[in-house]
């Protein structure tokens, strides 16, 4: 399913757009009522907004959260590759769910997960139980981050590029508005970490409302097209067998480098500016700012790209742009605290390039679905021990020296996979497949 969503980064303008939502598929598919179309935009905005404030929200809070619960540095760290593991474990479930329940049905289920999770995790009484909440939540958010590109492709066919944009904003916008908002909102509500943490849970709450008519609607149109057999076929499983890709490979390691250095950040970049005496609020602030400067170059990087022949030298500008900022942070960690936050917010901007890059190593759809499926899986399970390491020299080195100049090391492979991954060439030709 993500080889739509890449497919539309340069795609030309959309048609005008129907009057109402409606499934792409079939011939006879059943009529759909006057009030989908807005019901689903809205709950499609409310969906991409929870998909990261779980993740942020606790970001902000860490060391309270830290100390109430009694965690070490390492389960700490543990906690920070919860969301790597989800994704890579739960994500890839997502295709097979959504072909059994339909999509709507599955996101509106990744909705209430998110929900419960955060609603349980700040009564949690040890790390155990906060870490399993946690993980329910990033279960229900790994679903609903592969099946709304489904969703908009099903029901927005006219219109994907309008509509992934418009998802792509809220998933930026709730990302930031979690880190920069939550300090503040703890102290207007008592100052304690657990209030703090649980607020998003009513975020979460609001978007389930809209899914629940939205996967009746669907139920009833799957009901009626098994009824009338124009339910559409399942894709055939064809591609290349990108195991023996090369490009594959440097796009999966790639991959799983930016990821570790995108979730080191949410975990623990917070807790690196309050060590050098920023405020709590601040840290917060900060952490937005990195977050935020995904929105503009989301939209630009991927143009850029798909313009060049070869992606390499923009993997390696986005790489120096990291290095910048480590150095930074080691170096004077306070004083250039905002210059920082913005450097290492432009390097994370390696996200959307490898999701490009993934478009254009590969001709066919097929190929493109497996590379995806690919890097994305082996990428996640690949940056799980990041966040976990950084918290055990953390902990043991009693400062942040060890910790950035490790992370500022795995940039310099990360850099070299890029312009491994950046050639201009595709997992076809490597794997001696014919489109």
């Amino acid at each position: 399913m993500l080889d739509d969503e890449i497919q539309t980064l340069n795609r030309p303008k959309a048609a005008p757009r129907p009057a109402l939502p409606r499934p792409a598929a079939t011939p006879a598919a059943a009529p759909q009522p006057a009030w989908l179309g807005p019901v689903l935009i809205v709950g499609i905005v409310l969906a991409a907004l929870n998909l990261r404030p779980a993740i942020t929200s606790l970001g902000a809070l860490f060391e309270e959260t830290r100390t109430g619960l009694g965690m070490s540095g390492t389960v700490a760290g543990l906690i920070t590759s919860v969301p790597a593991l989800c994704f890579a474990a739960v994500g890839v479930t997502a295709p097979r769910l959504s072909r059994r329940f339909g999509p709507a049905a599955v996101v509106c289920a990744g909705m209430a997960a998110i929900a419960a999770g955060l609603l349980i995790r700040p009564f949690a009484s040890d790390a155990a139980g906060f870490l399993a909440a946690s993980a329910l939540s990033l279960a229900g958010i790994a679903l609903t981050n592969v099946l709304l590109p489904v969703i908009v492709k099903r029901w927005f066919p006219d219109r994907v590029g309008t509509m992934t944009g418009l998802y792509s904003m809220a998933l930026a916008a709730g990302t930031s508005l979690a880190a920069a908002a939550t300090v503040p909102l703890t102290s207007a509500l008592g100052g304690s970490w657990r209030t703090g943490l649980l607020v998003w849970a009513v975020l979460a709450l609001a978007a389930v409302l809209p899914w629940l008519p939205i996967a009746a609607a669907a139920r009833r149109t799957r009901a009626a097209e098994a009824t009338a057999g124009t339910a559409p076929a399942a894709p055939p499983d064809a591609g290349p067998r990108v195991v023996r890709s090369r490009t594959a490979w440097a796009l999966a390691c790639y991959f799983g480098l930016q990821a570790t250095g995108a979730y080191v950040t949410m975990g623990w970049l917070p807790q690196i500016f309050r060590d050098a005496g920023v405020s709590a609020g601040t840290a917060g602030v900060l952490l937005a700012v990195t977050m935020v400067m995904g929105v503009p170059l989301a939209f630009v990087i991927p143009g850029l790209a798909g313009r060049m022949r070869n992606q390499g030298p923009i993997a390696v500008t986005l790489g120096l742009f990291g290095l910048a900022g480590y150095l930074g942070l080691y170096l004077a960690p306070a004083a250039g605290a905002w210059a920082w936050a913005l450097l290492l917010g432009i390097s994370n901007c390696a996200f959307p390039l490898v999701i490009t890059m993934i478009g254009l190593r590969a001709r066919s759809s097929a190929g493109v679905v497996r590379l995806s499926a690919f890097a994305q899986s082996t990428g996640y399970l690949i940056s799980i021990p990041g966040p976990l390491l950084i918290g055990t020299l953390y902990q043991h080195s009693g400062g942040w020296d060890l910790p950035l100049a490790l992370m500022a090391g795995l940039l310099v492979p990360q850099i070299a996979l890029g312009v491994l991954a950046g050639r201009d060439r595709t997992i076809e030709d490597e794997c001696g497949m014919r489109d």
